[in-house]
């Protein structure tokens, strides 16, 4: 099976040799699972940041089964960044592949929030507060283990929202300040 690799840039030229380089690389990632279809990579520099060293950053993106897996890097060039993002990604497939061994075998009910389309509005003058970024997002069934996984595999460090498939209903895992996690089950009254 093929990967299909997106590449896109975000203030930032991307030169036929560095798009060959992430193509070949990023290419090889169906040897370690098979399933991925697709994988996203998105570079971008930071011109803000306090480092100079942490500049160039590199973001990979792929969605096995429904499950993301995520990897960032950033240094001061943009070839090194995409090796350490691939090192990072091999790790979260290993991950995968383990939990994913022992708790469904294939994991192919486990699936995960993606960000499906993003719409700006127009903002109105004197309207007072206003949404001013909406995210719509496709979601699977899943259960309370699987969406801590799922919040700690994104690295989410706030809040998840997911389906629950034990109570069908739609529900909001989140960090408590002492560690801890809570779980927001809505009530239509």
């Amino acid at each position: 099976m093929t990967i299909e690799v997106m590449i896109s840039g975000h203030d930032v030229s991307i030169s036929s040799k560095l798009k060959e380089y992430i193509e070949k690389k990023v290419g090889k990632l169906d040897h370690y699972l098979p399933e991925l279809g697709q994988v996203r990579v998105d570079l971008s520099v930071e011109r803000a940041a306090r480092d100079a060293d942490d500049r160039q950053v590199v973001q990979l993106t792929a969605r096995p089964h429904g499950t993301f897996l995520r990897s960032e890097e950033r240094t001061n060039d943009m070839f090194a960044a995409v090796d350490l993002a691939l090192e990072k990604m091999h790790r979260q497939i290993e991950r995968y592949k383990a939990r994913h061994r022992h708790a469904r075998g294939d994991g192919m009910d486990l699936a995960m929030a993606a960000i499906e389309a993003e719409q700006e509005p127009e903002i109105q003058p004197d309207a007072g507060p206003s949404v001013v970024r909406r995210k719509q997002f496709s979601i699977a069934p899943m259960t309370e283990a699987e969406a801590i996984e799922q919040m700690s595999l994104l690295q989410h460090e706030n809040f998840f929202i997911f389906y629950n498939a034990e109570t069908a209903k739609i529900n909001v895992l989140y960090a408590r300040k002492d560690g801890s996690l809570g779980l927001i089950e809505p009530e239509v009254s």
